[in-house]
């Protein structure tokens, strides 16, 4: 029986899913295509062909969906909305069997005795605002502003806390630098307007739901950066990454300004997309809480070729890897939050771990590397509550096995829930029943 994490009374537990890699339905109820099912259509673009045309089909099956984390006694239930189904063009008229959706889905959650947490944007940009521009495109912050208000202001009332953006470092580097994922283009550095843009969407949309009496956060994928070896060179290269992954992402939130992004040959002004008010539009309205999603450290060493990258990524030896090939190090997860701790004090608001989890290959071991995997990080996260850090919550990804982005519908499976995608049968894991015991045992330590 799991009973070794001491975390805070009031500490919340929960589960994480996204739109695109759950609902399915794409087609249905006048959802508008967005750049996942665009990219998706490509040959190559994802593993063996695969969409998120069906995925778990979450859409029509979010009862059984919802009964599942009754079963795991969840706190809460981070989620996210899908933009396309709400402005099928991503502004001007609402689509109302899309907001009805979410009614539902929102009112079986808080009937279930379950908190939603909803993210606003988790990387399926309606492909008609991608057609103008996309992230790259200054409009698309003010379109997702009215957007957040027009859900903000349907579902509020129910909805206390809500995330803003997920995960703005992935989505720009790996969208619009890489190309690895949607919309796949491949800019390198020429790509880091659509960051800002995606920052200052969050600003103007912390604003509005500010003005609605709503909490905001924003999640973002934050990795400990360390250097190669103790060499001048390897430590330049680990604060140039640090400053691309990690502070190009939170200085502005929790600062008002960007950090020097100068050893990646990138200006002050981001390649003209900052203007003058910028900052304060980003900054002014403030956060509620942080939330992190960490999957594991990265390690830095200076590059190799000139010319290109300033920096190498290079692996972590002697450490386990998931099926992702990422490096398991769980005190990693410590390091780094006391590292934000100490880094940004009194202006670092409250954090949760909005995703944390393990990768799998096909079902071919007996669960027994995703809870190490999760017990590891627990004990880490409760190391670190008991050094002074404020973390409110864990939510782990993910609920259930999911369309996991480029690696397609079979390669990956995070879920604490098996889902057969023919079927579309769930079956609990191991880890499921050990993480609602975990929840159980908690919940009874603080039990009157």
């Amino acid at each position: 029986m799991p009973d070794r994490y001491d975390l805070p009374a009031g500490f919340r537990w929960g589960a994480a899913t996204a739109a695109y890699q759950i609902e399915g339905a794409v087609g249905e109820d006048g959802r508008g295509p967005s750049v996942w099912d665009t990219f998706a259509a490509r040959p190559g673009a994802v593993r063996d062909g695969h969409t998120g045309a069906v995925a778990c089909d979450h859409y029509h099956r979010y009862p059984e969906d919802i009964a599942l984390m009754k079963g795991l006694g969840l706190d809460g239930y981070r989620f996210s909305i899908a933009w396309p189904r709400v402005l099928p063009t991503g502004a001007g008229t609402v689509n109302p069997a899309g907001l009805a959706f979410y009614d539902r889905l929102v009112d079986a959650l808080l009937e279930a005795g379950i908190t939603p947490l909803p993210t606003l944007f988790h990387w399926d940009l309606p492909q008609a605002l991608e057609d103008g521009g996309g992230w790259l495109n200054r409009d698309t912050a003010y379109r997702f502003a009215e957007y957040a208000a027009i859900v903000a202001d349907r579902l509020g009332d129910r909805i206390p806390a809500w995330i803003t953006l997920n995960e703005p470092f992935v989505h720009t580097v790996f969208g619009y630098a890489l190309g690895t994922h949607a919309p796949g283009r491949a800019l390198m550095f020429e790509a880091l307007p659509a960051a800002h843009h995606q920052l200052l969407g969050h600003g103007l949309a912390a604003s509005l739901l500010h003005e609605r009496g709503l909490e905001v956060m924003l999640s973002n994928n934050l990795t400990p950066v360390e250097p190669a070896s103790d060499s001048a060179e390897d430590k330049a290269a680990a604060e140039a990454y640090d400053a691309l992954h990690n502070r190009l992402f939170t200085d502005p939130v929790l600062l008002g300004r960007y950090p020097d992004l100068s050893a990646l040959g990138v200006p002050d002004d981001i390649h003209g997309a900052v203007h003058p008010g910028d900052l304060d539009l980003i900054h002014t309205p403030g956060l509620d809480g942080l939330g992190l999603n960490f999957y594991n450290p990265t390690r830095v060493a200076a590059p190799t070729e000139p010319g290109g990258l300033p920096f190498d990524l290079v692996d972590i030896p002697d450490v386990p890897h998931t099926a992702f090939g990422w490096p398991v190090v769980p005190d990693a997860l410590r390091r780094l939050l006391l590292h934000l701790r100490d880094t940004y004090g009194k202006a670092l608001p409250p954090l949760t771990i909005t995703e944390n989890g393990c990768s799998v290959a096909e079902d071919t071991d007996p669960d027994q590397p995703r809870i190490d995997f999760m017990a590891a990080h627990l004990d880490a996260l409760a190391q670190a509550a008991a050094e002074g850090v404020d973390v409110r919550g864990y939510y782990t990804w993910s609920l259930l096995d999911n369309f996991e982005w480029a690696e397609g519908l079979f390669s990956q499976r995070f879920g604490l829930v098996h889902v057969d995608f023919e079927t579309q049968r769930r079956t609990p894991r191991a880890s499921y029943a050990w993480y609602r015991d975990l929840i159980s045992v908690h919940r009874a330590r603080y039990s009157v």
